[in-house]
């Protein structure tokens, strides 16, 4: 199950890797079509808008890039007896898988939550051990099991 939650991570970021470097072409795209029109306060406008979205692209792709750069670093065939980044953590409420964000990933035999481990839920994961009980939204978890 682990590697199947680490590949669904790669999944996911790779695909929102390509979701904005298509739609940063698609602007960029747009910008070259709009010197071609007319000139005037409309077209300003439209051509400053296009150029805000670039930049919030643009940052959102490093974002991404960092992210996809975490996820290199994690190795999904390690094994630790306390919670590290690449850790399947099942607890008595649900089963976390130590890499990115990436959302629920359902299996088989179940969800996996695909989080980062620096959410508040992956802080308090981190360096866990088997048994270990901890607090989380006012509900108790014990882990039940780290792999």
């Amino acid at each position: 199950m682990k590697e199947e939650a680490y590949q669904f991570c790669k999944a996911y970021i790779l695909g929102r890797l390509q979701r904005i470097t298509k739609n940063i072409i698609e602007i960029n795209a747009s910008l070259n079509s709009e010197t071609k029109s007319s000139a005037g306060d409309k077209h300003e406008t439209g051509r400053a808008m296009l150029q805000l979205e670039r930049e919030k692209l643009s940052q959102q792709l490093l974002e991404a890039e960092k992210t996809a750069q975490l996820l290199k670093r994690v190795k999904a065939s390690k094994q630790s007896n306390s919670v590290i980044l690449g850790s399947l953590v099942k607890t008595s409420n649900a089963t976390y898988y130590i890499a990115i964000s990436a959302g629920k990933f359902e299996y088989k035999s179940g969800i996996v939550y695909c989080i980062s481990a620096n959410t508040p839920i992956g802080k308090l994961l981190l360096g866990k051990v088997k048994e270990m009980s901890f607090v989380f939204n006012n509900k108790e978890h014990k882990i039940l099991e780290v792999n």
